[in-house]
């Protein structure tokens, strides 16, 4: 069995050493326990989906969903601590020492260094998903439709949600209204 402490090392190196938030930290969390054989491929697409959809920050979704799957309600609590408390520690160091040094030359090519990474910490997992998941041409146009209504169209992304939970729901119903009328008889 994965120990609470075990849990919160792993979660703490995340979160101490993922730039740009919770999409960025996808690749690291894959790599850190899908390595590790804590979860498997088809567990942290359904963790990372459930987190998406999930209200709330997506660093932290990840982490209770995560701790969970490996320990239950304790897993979920010592994860989100362990993903938390190092990014809310360097930025309480960056707020106390930043304005003196907001204007530097350096820092600020260093800020303007870190924005190309970001992009990339963003656009692997995308990639990685696409691949592991065993998409159909309906889920592709699905995801045609959402980035048209979104970038071009300037479309909320909750009325896409809504729109695909209804419709999922009611594919979900039609197709099992048959098996329904069967244990009937």
């Amino acid at each position: 069995m994965i120990s609470l402490w075990q849990i919160f090392k792993v979660f703490a190196k995340i979160g101490a050493f993922t730039i740009g938030g919770g999409i960025p930290m996808i690749a690291a969390i894959k790599s850190e326990l899908v390595a590790r054989r804590w979860l498997n491929e088809e567990d942290f697409i359904d963790i990372i989906t459930l987190a998406q959809t999930a209200p709330g920050l997506f660093a932290v979704n990840i982490s209770i969903l995560t701790g969970h799957k490996l320990r239950g309600t304790k897993g979920s609590v010592v994860a989100t601590i362990g993903s938390c408390l190092p990014p809310f520690l360097i930025i309480l160091l960056v707020a106390m020492f930043f304005t003196a040094f907001k204007d530097n030359e350096y820092v600020i090519r260093a800020f303007k260094g870190i924005r190309p990474v970001v992009v990339a910490l963003i656009g692997v997992p995308l990639l990685d998903m696409f691949k592991s998941m065993k998409m159909r041409w309906w889920s592709w146009l699905i995801v045609l439709m959402s980035i048209t209504l979104v970038c071009v169209m300037n479309f909320s992304p909750i009325y896409i949600l809504v729109c695909v939970i209804v419709f999922a729901l009611f594919i979900s119903w039609w197709n099992n209204r048959g098996v329904d009328n069967t244990a009937k008889r």
